[in-house]
């Protein structure tokens, strides 16, 4: 069986895997360590939780919003030019965050500039080029490899960001965390990737055509609702836990460990999920992750407060935390192909967002209106509980475009 990539032999599947992987880790990484920066960042320059939170929930909003436009370039133009002005524009976002002095300036560094970057460095972009790139029987293992990398990524940010911090302040953290994305630009070289023939048979279909197909399908539409939950649960957790366990009398020590196991988790958690995606009906195996996610978060929240519990459910949630991803964008492929891919995860990741910005945004807003962060809890368990049962009917059979075809 052939498995070499379509765009020539110079480049392994295995390479062009790993520079996806290292570009999404480093920008997901970038974002996974928010949390570290409220309290510092904060109480230097005299704002409230709520404005900073309010800088990263934008940063979410915008990076779902901002998703089906990047893909829609990253289809026409090729994934490897979007994830190189990625790069650049992430490194400048976190540049200019590092010297905000108003809220008005946060808003526009963290909030806008990086959420386009996210945009274009992580799995719509990502995930897209390797669908298209990879053979069909080495997609699974390409989305699940790469998540893993991705959250490899993830891990190493998480010390490495607070070892910057303790070192050399906050400011001087931001600044080498975009000196690395910056550093990291030239690996988009390796994704780059051939314009899709049309199957022989096939009809043609436009962009168009295919945003039109997707909005009249009702999985796309409940695929798209049961992310929001978990774009809620994500950007809750990574932005106020930190806060959470603090406020509860643990160490900052605690709260750094407690991501560290997170994205520790991550890597296998989202390598098994892709890989079991191609083995099992992806729709079932999402719902089984929110179902998951709602009764981990029940438990720890019901049990007395201890290093020990916190440390298991970081273990528990990291090994779900990105396994919805290549899971959605297996899902989104195996039902409109693979041509339009990019564009619309880009539309499915609005929905995942339009939550990340509610459950940053309103954890800091509950925190300063009642001191306390279980109401916010609360909602995340119901919303799970929601998604699972989203998920469940969705018709995951190719459309009738291509179940003529094939």
């Amino acid at each position: 069986m052939d498995r070499t990539i379509n765009q020539g032999s110079w480049r392994s599947p295995l390479l062009t895997v790993l520079c996806g992987g290292a570009i999404m880790g480093l920008a997901l990484g970038a974002r996974h360590v928010q949390g570290l920066f409220l309290l510092p960042m904060t109480m230097e320059r005299g704002w409230g939780r709520e404005q900073f939170a309010l800088a990263i929930a934008l940063q979410n909003l915008v990076w779902g919003l901002a998703m089906p436009f990047t893909g829609m370039l990253a289809d026409k133009f090729g994934s490897a030019k979007i994830l190189f002005g990625g790069c650049l524009l992430y490194a400048l976002g976190l540049y200019l965050m590092a010297n905000a002095r108003s809220n008005t300036e946060l808003l526009l560094s963290s909030g806008l500039l990086v959420g386009v970057a996210l945009s274009a460095t992580t799995f719509g972009v990502v995930y897209g080029a390797l669908s298209r790139i990879m053979a069909p029987d080495m997609r699974s293992w390409a989305l699940g490899l790469a998540g893993a990398v991705g959250g490899l990524g993830q891990f190493l940010m998480v010390p490495l960001t607070q070892g910057f911090i303790v070192a050399y302040g906050w400011v001087m953290a931001l600044v080498l965390m975009a000196g690395m994305l910056f550093a990291a630009s030239p690996l988009a070289r390796n994704l780059s990737e051939k314009p899709a023939a049309a199957a022989p048979g096939r009809p043609v279909q436009s962009l168009g055509q295919a945003i039109h197909e997707a909005l009249e399908h009702r999985g796309f539409w409940l695929l798209n609702l049961g992310f929001l939950a978990c774009g809620f649960q994500l950007a809750f957790i990574a932005g106020h836990l930190p806060a959470y366990l603090m406020d509860k009398g643990l160490s900052p020590r605690s709260a750094v460990i407690a991501l560290s196991i997170i994205a520790l988790a991550n890597i296998p958690g989202t390598y098994v999920w892709g890989v079991l995606g191609a083995r099992f009906r992806r729709k079932h195996l999402l719902a089984y992750i929110y179902l998951f996610r709602s009764v981990a978060m029940a438990i720890f929240i019901s049990l007395p407060l201890h290093e020990s519990t916190v440390y298991v459910f970081a273990f528990a949630m990291g090994f779900v935390w990105l396994g919805t991803v290549p899971l959605t964008n297996g899902l989104v492929s195996q039902v409109f192909g693979v041509k339009y891919l990019t564009t619309l995860f880009g539309f499915v990741f609005v929905g995942h967002q339009l939550g990340a910005f509610f459950g940053m945004w309103l954890g800091g807003v509950v925190f300063d209106a009642g001191k306390s962060y279980d109401p916010l809890w609360i909602g995340s368990i119901a919303l799970g509980l929601v998604a699972a049962a989203l998920h469940w009917p969705i018709n995951d059979r190719l459309v009738g475009r291509l179940q003529v075809a094939a």
